[in-house]
């Protein structure tokens, strides 16, 4: 697509978005300063009609689902936070995650007999309709020739070119913000629109989706808080996924929460779990889990399914994502603000003291509180304001955690209004500490620098033949210096235990 095509369906999604009164949004005038509250007055006279009736909420659904699976994508993720911009909003914009109109059950037919390279028959016993409508995909309910019930998904015909011509308008949209809006630059726009182009463009092959589930599905067996269907090799390809049927009801059916027996603060606590574990633990996350991808079985069950977007954490990330939380949950301001510092989120030029007070202004107020009694609209402002003050911008290698966190958070008030995250974040976080950063993990990494430093001093001093020799000798310096800590290691375990406890 040109630059002039992409200027074009920009312009075009302007138009939409006015048209259904969705751009700025009558119900919110009395918040306008009065040049904003002009221009609003001046858009509504292009909208009208059916298109401007309903609440806000079912307008934006509109305007979102005409204009494509990545503005599709942001609907998705305002659906998840009824905390912020209400209930009601919510709800209506919760359609987004799987009840788009499907495409007809015999191009999905045809479409996975070409992927496959085999009639439908030679694998399904039967293939019913689709069952779920997605932004990129749909999915449809059929049994196996051995009986296993599954669900195929299939992508949407032409979906590529749709999320490539998506993807320039994105990138043009950020430039424009990042040039004509300063204020704005610090959410780096250019390297957050890339990020999410990226993460789109990767769903488009569910052979990755389908390696990401059988990882992720491994990842999760190891802790028990959240389960996935396994992985029909046989009914993968590039456009075609076939998994295992999901246990339990959809979360985004509103009668789910009702099943019988269902102990809905065990499953707030089990997804923020299930989420943290995964991220810390293992550095590998899946990054999309609303409503949509959700099911939930009583008493307290989570099966997750598209793994179309999977997160990934470096362990210096990690470290300082665990350390953050830490310092939060222990209310170490002092720390919580020095970990920014040197993970580089906040410009050296600032005071420690001073962004840990910062940071104590808007954590004192919520800390305990139940979700219900806590603002997040209110508390999202102050962040932005508070981090505003000390410089901070967005880091792109982060946007998909950032991203998962808040919707997750979301996702668990939906499910227990009352829930208190920080309880339920406790014991995977401590878990990590006492592992990672008690003096016998620090010790161990002590040794393991000492070893990789000889190495490297080796190569750099040392002609090619060398080399071996040195390493050989290394080998039995690191078992010295094995040796000489390893009587610190059992009184460092002690000494962990009375840091963290």
């Amino acid at each position: 697509m040109s630059g002039a095509a992409a200027f074009g369906r920009l312009i075009g999604a302007g138009w939409i978005l006015a048209r259904n009164d969705a751009l700025l949004p009558r119900e919110l005038d009395a918040l306008y300063p009065p040049s904003v509250r002009s221009l609003a007055a001046a858009l509504r006279l292009v909208s009208g009609g059916p298109a401007r009736q309903g609440r806000p909420g079912e307008r934006l659904a509109r305007a979102l689902e005409r204009l494509g699976p990545v503005a599709i994508k942001l609907g998705q993720l305002l659906s998840t936070r009824a905390d912020v911009f209400g209930a009601e909003f919510a709800q209506d914009l919760a359609r987004l995650k799987d009840r788009l109109p499907p495409f007809d059950t015999e191009v999905a037919r045809r479409e996975i007999e070409r992927s496959l390279g085999r009639p439908v028959e030679s694998l399904f016993a039967t293939f019913g309709a689709a069952v779920a409508g997605a932004s990129l995909a749909q999915a449809h309910d059929a049994v196996l020739l051995d009986g296993r019930r599954v669900a195929v998904k299939v992508l949407r015909p032409n979906i590529e070119r749709r999320v490539a011509a998506d993807a320039e308008v994105l990138a043009l949209a950020a430039r424009l913000v990042e040039r004509w809006s300063p204020a704005a630059g610090r959410l780096e726009p250019r390297a957050l629109a890339a990020t999410v182009i990226r993460a789109t463009e990767l769903e488009l092959d569910l052979r990755l989706e389908a390696a990401g589930a059988d990882e992720l599905g491994a990842v999760m067996a190891e802790d028990g808080y959240m389960g996935a269907p396994k992985v029909v090799w046989d009914g993968v390809a590039k456009r075609v996924l076939t998994l295992e049927w999901a246990h339990g009801a959809a979360l985004s059916d509103p009668q789910a929460l009702q099943q019988p027996g269902l102990d809905r603060p065990a499953l707030a606590d089990k997804l923020i779990r299930a989420f943290l574990a995964q991220a810390l633990d293992h550095g590998v996350f899946h990054a999309d889990l609303h409503e949509g991808n959700l099911f939930v079985a009583a008493p307290c069950e989570i099966t997750a399914v598209d793994f179309g977007i999977v997160g990934r954490l470096g362990p210096p990330e990690r470290r300082y994502l665990a350390e953050i939380l830490w310092g939060f949950l222990e209310r170490d301001y002092e720390r919580v603000a020095r970990v920014h510092f040197d993970a580089g989120y906040v410009p050296q030029g600032h005071s420690v003291p001073a962004f840990a007070q910062a940071l104590r202004a808007v954590g004192e107020p919520v800390f305990g509180r139940p979700a219900s009694e806590v603002s997040m609209s209110r508390l999202m402002t102050q962040l932005f304001e508070i981090t505003a003050l000390f410089d901070m911008r967005l880091r792109p290698e982060l946007v998909l955690l950032q991203k998962t966190m808040m919707t997750v958070e979301g996702v668990s008030r939906r499910i227990y209004p009352q829930h208190d995250m920080w309880a339920a974040a406790d014991p995977v976080v401590r878990r990590w500490m006492l592992r990672e950063l008690s003096p016998a993990a620090r010790v161990r990494r002590l040794a393991e620098d000492a070893a990789q430093a000889l190495r490297n001093l080796a190569r750099m001093v040392q002609p090619p033949e060398a080399v071996a020799v040195a390493e050989a000798r290394e080998a039995s310096s690191s078992a010295l210096l094995w040796f000489a800590v390893g009587a610190l290691v059992s009184g460092a375990a002690f000494a962990a235990a009375k840091i963290l406890f």
